[in-house]
């Protein structure tokens, strides 16, 4: 399979959950990956399953301009180029009403959140091959509100206006830019707000969020990389300022 031969792609929140799945994937289908991340340790562990000479790594913190700069021209040096930038990172934050929710972590959630993807774009985009492809993660919490989640919600829900201009700003180069909108995904980040909301009874919050998906399920990471495989490729060439719901129809329901 080489849907992306001989691309290279950048991928943010990469020794994540939806980050490796993805990565993996990728390099099945041709693609060079360098992985970016807060922690080079989970980085490397990342590096390790992965077994794969392709995919490279390197540590950066998203919500500050340097490093952004960093990750890119790092980029550049090592593999030449970027044709797909997965603008993947995120964090979900505390789990409390609007009213109770400490400053501290809505500022923690907005700028890796919001002003992360904001910085990929404007550090990524100037130095992305034309015809390029751009994959920003946002959510179902992109889309409707989730009672004790407003930082990430609102995070979720800004990303998809970057997205829209961003859109706009670089069609003449032939550059699409769309966000997926994953529903709850197997991951750490659906155990930490599980536990978040019951910690002395997490599984039965996972029943309840089960009973809100029409296909009574979380999905699989790789059912997540497997949407971003589509609009990283030429398959999507015509695609730009759209969303993509992965969500087992909660969103409808």
């Amino acid at each position: 399979m080489t849907a992306l031969k001989n691309k290279v792609a950048v991928i943010t929140g990469g020794a994540g959950g939806i980050g490796k799945a993805t990565a993996k994937l990728f390099l099945a289908e041709g693609a060079k990956v360098m992985l970016i991340g807060r922690t080079e340790e989970k980085l490397k562990k990342t590096l390790t399953e992965l077994n794969n000479e392709n995919v490279h790594y390197c540590v950066a913190d998203v919500s500050k301009a340097e490093d952004n700069i960093h990750y890119v021209n790092d980029t550049l040096i090592r593999l030449g180029k970027i044709d797909i930038f997965f603008n993947n990172a995120g964090i979900e934050g505390v789990v409390k009403p609007i009213s109770e929710y400490p400053e501290s972590e809505f500022d923690k959630v907005i700028a890796i959140n919001l002003k992360g993807v904001w910085l990929g774009c404007q550090h990524v985009l100037p130095k992305m091959s034309d015809g390029g492809s751009v994959i920003i993660t946002s959510s179902v919490a992109g889309l409707k509100g989730f009672e004790g989640l407003g930082a990430y919600v609102a995070s979720k829900h800004g990303v998809i206006g970057i997205m829209r201009v961003a859109a706009l700003e670089n069609a003449n180069r032939n550059i699409r830019v769309n966000t997926i909108h994953p529903g709850p995904v197997n991951t750490r980040m659906m155990r930490s707000i599980e536990h978040e909301i019951s910690p002395g009874n997490p599984a039965e919050v996972k029943k309840g969020f089960e009973a809100d998906v029409p296909l009574a399920r979380y999905a699989e990471a790789k059912e997540i990389a497997d949407l971003t495989l589509f609009l990283a490729s030429d398959a999507s060439k015509y695609i730009t300022g759209s969303q993509y719901v992965v969500d087992g129809g909660m969103v409808a329901g």
